[in-house]
């Protein structure tokens, strides 16, 4: 009998989550039955918003329930097919869990079921492609909408939505400045992402810095990390600034509530707006998004990272990479290769 290991919530967290929120457990392969796709998973994506699922508060998703298999981006090879559209080999894309096989009905799962595209691989499938590539396009295009000559600050800029963001408005004429955390992630972004300038949040004083670099004030504040950075960011906006609010990964293991900017009243000062998205809300305009995305990485103009993991005994610890600062770029583990 082929052996189908999961990791399911056992726990939901206080604070920082760890290893002791999630129970191992063997079961039998699911079998598909009609309309259905059985999937041998070999990706799986992490991501900062994983946290948020695992909480028992309404959001954008339901919370994962406990007892069940941790939900997860994830990319695999189809193992046995009911549905005929698919077919046993394929390489496809979809929202499933962490667990060796994953059942799909097309058409119901969260992301939908997508074959990959030929020449795309898993990891391009889940970074640049996937929703935190997608998440960084919309964002910054249809909120910031950055125009030639704008100064753009961008946090959690060595993560992977913060740098994509990022290099889309350089793309875009833009002087980009990027916020992140220790030596190699900065120098990553300025060596290699080409952003003009970098803040290095755990040895400056952000604040101060941001004022240095921005004399003219910043045009669009692309936020990922909340707290005491988006409060500086909102020190020196431009008039008529936008803030983009993507995440707020500093208070995502808070255990108590964490304090909002004291200085909201530069929004009004500044005649500047904020607002939140979630990239759910694009997704019937993958295909604007998809083709200018791979043009840019096609032409050497955006460039990415990722950080792979192996091993189903690690993905616990993995996603707990996101809130240690360890990951440079997207977050992904290895179990496997196609067949």
């Amino acid at each position: 009998m082929e052996i189908n290991r999961q990791w399911l919530l056992a726990h939901r967290p206080n604070g920082m989550v760890g290893k002791g929120n999630f129970e191992y457990r063997e079961t039998a392969v699911p079998e598909p039955e009609d309309g259905e796709v059985l999937i041998r998973n070999l990706y799986f994506s992490f991501d900062p918003t994983q946290r948020g699922w695992m909480e028992d508060k309404e959001s954008y998703l339901p919370p994962v329930k406990i007892g069940e298999p941790m939900r997860a981006g994830s990319v695999g090879q189809v193992h046995a097919s009911r549905h005929p559209d698919f077919a046993v080999g394929d390489m496809v894309q979809t929202t499933g869990g962490w667990q060796d096989f994953t059942i799909v009905a097309p058409g119901s799962s969260i992301m939908g079921l997508n074959k990959l595209p030929e020449g795309v691989s898993p990891d391009l499938a889940l970074s640049v492609m996937g929703i935190t590539g997608l998440t960084a396009y919309w964002g910054i295009l249809d909120l910031g909408d950055p125009q030639p000559g704008q100064t753009v600050l961008v946090s959690g800029a060595a993560g992977a939505t913060g740098s994509v963001a990022g290099q889309i408005a350089r793309i875009k004429g833009c002087r980009v400045i990027g916020i992140a955390g220790g030596p190699e992630k900065c120098a990553w972004l300025k060596d290699v992402a080409k952003f003009d300038d970098v803040i290095d949040y755990k040895n400056e004083d952000v604040d101060q810095r941001i004022g240095e670099l921005c004399p003219d004030k910043v045009d669009i504040f692309f936020d990922n990390v909340g707290g005491d950075i988006l409060e500086a960011a909102l020190n020196h906006l431009a008039m008529n600034a936008s803030v983009v609010l993507c995440g707020g990964i500093s208070s995502y293991n808070a255990t108590e509530p964490v304090p909002g900017p004291t200085n909201l009243m530069n929004l009004i000062i500044a005649r500047a707006h904020m607002k939140g998205f979630i990239v759910l809300d694009y997704m019937d305009r993958i295909h604007i998004a998809v083709p200018e995305l791979l043009g840019w990485i096609a032409s050497g103009e955006l460039v990415y990272n990722v950080d792979i993991q192996e091993g189903f005994d690690n993905i616990p610890d993995t996603l707990n990479r996101l809130f240690m600062g360890k990951n440079l770029g997207k977050q992904l583990l290895k179990l496997g290769d196609p067949a």
